[in-house]
Order: C-alpha cells, then sequence, then structure tokens
C-alpha cells in the first residue's frame, strides 16, 4: 500500500470518528483496546514487565492496571481520530481544566512557559483543549514511525492552531522563537533520551533523560509549569496544572541543569505513581543502559 493511500485510510477514519457520538467513541475505544491487549504481545509483555519491576507489582495487579491502560489507550485512538469535530464547546463539556491560574499567572510574565508533561491520558486533546481555552500552543514533537500517521497529528494540531516543531531538527530554533515570543512551549519529558541525555533516577532506575526543557528554561528565565490529562470514570477528562518551578543558578551550569531535570523528573514519576494506567508502560523508556566506566 503507496504512503499516500494510507494517508487517505486515515482521513477516512477521521471522517467517520467525527460523525460518531462520543459515547460509541468510549464504547468502542474499550473493544479496540481490549483486542490490543489480545494481540499486541509484544507490547503486553513489556508493559507487564516493567510495571511489575517498577511498581513492585503482583503478576494480578499488574494485569489489573495494564488492561485498564489498554482500553483508555483504546478509546484515546479513536477520540484523536474524533479531533476535527473538537470544539470550544465541546471541551468545556468532556474537559476541566484545574488550577488554570498556574498558566495564565506565568504567561502573564510574559518570559513564556516551559510545560512540562508526558504520555498520560489522551495526550491530544490536552494540546487542543489548551488552545481552545485561548493558551498560546507550541510543541516540540517526536515523528512517529509511521509518516502518514504523523502528517495526519500535525494537520490536526495545527487545526487548533498548535505550532508544531520536530525534535533533533533545526527546528528547534522555531521552537526558541516561540518562547521568546511569550508562547507555551510543550515539552514531553518521559521519553528516551539515547547516549545524548543524562542519567536520572525514574521509577528507581536510572533513565536517559533530555535536558531540554532545563536549558529552555534557563537561557529564556521561563517558568517551568507541569501539567497532565487524566481521563475521569465516565470517560470526560480532567487537566491538572501544577504551580510553577525555576531554574535556579547557583554558578554551577551543569549542575544546576541537572537539578532542575531531576526534579521534572520526580514530578513526572509522582504523576505515573497516581495514575498508572494513564501511562503507556510499553513505552522503552528504560532502553538506554549506563554506560560501564
Amino acid at each position: 500500500m503507496s504512503n499516500e493511500w494510507q494517508y487517505y485510510i486515515w482521513k477516512a477514519a477521521s471522517r467517520f470518528a467525527c460523525l460518531l457520538p462520543h459515547s460509541v467513541i468510549l464504547f468502542a475505544g474499550k473493544l479496540l483496546g481490549r483486542l490490543y491487549y489480545r494481540v499486541a504481545r509484544k507490547q503486553r509483555n513489556r508493559a507487564l514487565k516493567q510495571i511489575k519491576e517498577r511498581l513492585n507489582l503482583s503478576q494480578i495487579a499488574a494485569e489489573s492496571i495494564i488492561k485498564s491502560s489498554f482500553l483508555k489507550l483504546g478509546q484515546t485512538f479513536l477520540e484523536v481520530l474524533q479531533m476535527p469535530a473538537l470544539t470550544k464547546e465541546k471541551v468545556k463539556h468532556y474537559v476541566t481544566f484545574e488550577n488554570k491560574h498556574y498558566l495564565t499567572d506565568t504567561l502573564a510574565q510574559q518570559k513564556g512557559v516551559v510545560f512540562l508533561t508526558g504520555h498520560l491520558g489522551n495526550w491530544e486533546w490536552f494540546g487542543a483543549a489548551l488552545a481552545l481555552e485561548g493558551f498560546p500552543v507550541a510543541d516540540i514533537v517526536k515523528r512517529q514511525p509511521n509518516d502518514q500517521h504523523t502528517r495526519i497529528l500535525n494537520e490536526h494540531r495545527q487545526m487548533f492552531g498548535i505550532e508544531i516543531f520536530a525534535s533533533g531538527t533545526s527546528e528547534i530554533l522555531g521552537a526558541a522563537k516561540a518562547l521568546k515570543k511569550g508562547k507555551l512551549l510543550a515539552f514531553f519529558a518521559d521519553q528516551d533520551a539515547g547516549n545524548e541525555g543524562v542519567f536520572i533516577d525514574f521509577l528507581g532506575k536510572p533513565a536517559a533523560t533530555h535536558l531540554g526543557p532545563a536549558v529552555f528554561a534557563r537561557k529564556f528565565k521561563a517558568p517551568v509549569v507541569p501539567g497532565f490529562i487524566v481521563r475521569n470514570p465516565d470517560g470526560t477528562h480532567r487537566i491538572l496544572l501544577q504551580p510553577p518551578i525555576y531554574y535556579e543558578d547557583t554558578g554551577n551550569p551543569d549542575a544546576d541543569l541537572y537539578n532542575l531535570t531531576e526534579r521534572m523528573t520526580k514530578i513526572i514519576e509522582l504523576a505515573v505513581k497516581t495514575y498508572p494506567d494513564e501511562w503507556l508502560w510499553f513505552k522503552k523508556r528504560w532502553n538506554t543502559e549506563v554506560k560501564s566506566p
């Protein structure tokens, strides 16, 4: 199948999803998630292994959480297809904000905001909801393995006015300009950073972690506002915003960057521990191993 045909199939699926009530999306998403749990053996086993090790859970407890996470992932997948039908009125119905003032107050400082988040809940709706609420959103995103999937996601993001910058490319200069203009620049800080990262304990095991958010916070003297989105039992969403943290200059740049990155990692860690079935446990978060001296 050609790449172009893949794109049109995605577009057709999105148009169909936009015709469905949200209740149908939630029901079908659970079925899809249940199917994915059965057939995605590699992802399921990796998720079970990692959650048992990192949270010290029994097999039964681990299976319960991972099954729930797969069901929610199925719902999120269909909701992402439904994004073109998302409006400000629908966001008010399906998404609630907690502590919105942390964002409004920090943006008022006109230094931009380094927005710290991770792959919890429906992070695509998260960005759309922030943009529809009037926040100037820009995202640093990682390219998807499937180019057509990346294309669809970026189209969905941009229809809400979200600026997109690809990580690991020259587009990072545009991201810096967006932050300098006072925008909210979102970083997904729960991904393996490879050999370019620094090793910081995450859920009890060293994980290669990106310094990018801390570097931007230092360079632009921007506040770091953590925020996450989680799903309520009825299928709606809550956006949880937290107090800002700041880069602290002690005169030792390397240590200061490390310390801020460690603080941010602990914030994400707490969110994962609090809402374990919202996180993607099959991600290769600890893929890069610590090199022996």
